[in-house]
């Protein structure tokens, strides 16, 4: 069996327990390949055709080298514009269906080959490339890796595996505000905002580990894969070079955006998050005031604000003084009041978009005022996916305003939406009408709630004490 037969189709390997190799090519090979690279470099401009072929034969030759794929990607592009396909063309186009053959069987470098052939009639096959870079990540020629990505996220940004596989080359990196910023960008995507929040959260967290021990990624050097906006930054000097240079494009094109965006991403990286939020700002005038770079610097904001108060709570926890928890609560109020005034805007901008109307929902419970929240509540109803919880949301606001008969409406229909993936609510749910109904002297009601809870979990809050009070007045009911 070869070597290549052997290598796991799980996706890239850990960095931690293996190092990144290069091609095994010969330096006799090697010097045929940089003629080649010259050649194809020199006709680029003149002759886009026969550079695409002196490229191909310099990756096929060395596929671990990211400037000869680079190149490559570059002249096909020259070549084909920014026409892209959509996602049917893409599965249906020719040798797709191989690919992911050989892919099963953990041919690596056949799917290189093959793949090489795709991209050069369709250079914008995200599907392709998101293949071609998980051979990459097996063979362990990450730098091409990242370029195949980097391609695939250009080609299709909004695509969820995509950015599913960018997050987790990003975080396997060490590079976790990358990583953060792909899940965000499909968090929108029906049927993943939970699984965005889940893994934004768990992101956030891993990062103030890795920070907390001084270290800037698992393999031990920075790595940046971004749509559109400059080539991949490597070691520290190279990203200093590069902030140098992204400077100056500024400073001679003030409307080149892309620079912008990608001189705040090293900023945030590895400057202050203050220094990054000016150029952000700066882009935005220079945009004219454009939605997506305003949603872009939001979206970073809110980010940021997170992270803070994410750090105070860890922070409570080792040291738990008046002080911190006076900072941890400034912090909370100035999230809350933050989220508030984006999601806000974003209602007004998408009427239609129930992901935010749920948002800013939540976030106006949070401040108190639950009028505005169950009017945006009730219309998040007609999302059948969240009827559960916004039902367990409604229920909280309404007993808030004392409207209690509509507070347990709402409770009993979150008990009987929430299904049992949704456990946690529903446990909620069943305690909040327990306690509710106990409060309305519905002591069967509460009986029958409560007792469903204590099955589900018994040492849910006060629930057996609860249990036992009931039973206490149902005996002396029976005994009188």
């Amino acid at each position: 069996m070869s070597k290549e037969s052997t290598a796991s189709t799980s996706g890239p390997v850990d960095p931690v327990r293996r190092t990144p190799t290069v091609a095994d090519v010969s330096p006799a090979e090697r010097s045929r390949l940089t003629q080649c690279f010259q050649r194809g470099t020199q006709s680029l401009a003149t002759n886009a055709e026969y550079a695409i072929e002196m490229f191909s034969g310099c990756v096929l030759g060395d596929p671990s080298n990211a400037v000869y794929l680079q190149s490559l990607l570059v002249a096909l592009k020259k070549k084909y514009g920014s026409k892209k396909l959509g996602m049917l063309s893409v599965l249906w186009s020719a040798g797709y269906s191989g690919l992911k053959k050989l892919a099963n069987s953990a041919q690596w470098h056949k799917i290189l080959k093959q793949g090489l052939e795709i991209l050069k009639t369709n250079p914008n096959n995200h599907a392709c490339l998101l293949l071609m870079a998980e051979a990459c990540g097996n063979l362990l020629f990450y730098d091409t890796q990242r370029t195949y990505l980097k391609s695939a996220l250009d080609a299709a940004p909004a695509d969820p595996e995509v950015n599913r596989q960018c997050a987790k080359f990003l975080a396997d990196h060490g590079e976790f505000d990358q990583a953060i910023a792909c899940w965000v960008r499909i968090a929108g995507v029906k049927g993943l905002a939970e699984e965005s929040q889940h893994e934004i959260s768990r992101l956030q967290v891993e990062k103030t580990i890795v920070a907390g021990h001084g270290l800037t990624g698992r393999s031990g050097a920075s790595v940046s894969v971004q749509p559109a906006g400059g080539a991949a930054t490597g070691p520290a000097v190279e990203a200093v070079d590069r902030t140098a240079t992204l400077k100056q494009a500024i400073q001679k094109n003030p409307a080149d955006i892309e620079s912008y965006l990608e001189l705040a991403d090293l900023l945030e990286r590895d400057a202050t998050v203050e220094e990054a939020e000016k150029i952000l700002e700066r882009a935005l005038a220079a945009s004219g005031n454009d939605l997506k770079v305003r949603e872009h610097l939001e979206d970073r904001q809110l980010r940021w604000s997170r992270h803070k108060v994410h750090i105070a709570e860890k922070r409570i926890e080792s040291e738990d003084t008046s002080a911190n928890r006076s900072v941890l609560e400034r912090l909370r109020g100035g999230q809350l009041k933050q989220e508030l005034e984006v999601y806000s805007a974003r209602c007004a901008r998408y009427p239609e978009n129930i992901t935010w109307k749920y948002e800013f929902a939540l976030r106006l419970k949070a401040a108190g005022n639950y009028s505005e929240a169950i009017r945006h509540f009730q219309d998040v109803l007609q999302d059948a996916r969240r009827k559960g919880a916004v039902a367990l949301e409604l229920g909280e606001c309404f007993q808030k305003i004392k409207q209690y008969q509509l507070a347990m409406r709402n409770y009993v229909t979150a008990v009987e939406s929430l299904t049992e993936r949704e456990v946690e609510l529903r446990k909620r749910a069943l305690y909040r009408a327990g306690v509710l109904a106990t409060g309305l002297e519905d002591n069967d009601a509460a009986q029958k709630y409560l007792s469903l809870l204590a099955g589900l979990d018994f040492g849910y809050r006060d629930v057996a004490q609860r249990l036992d009070k009931l039973g206490s007045l149902k005996d002396k009911g029976v005994s009188d």
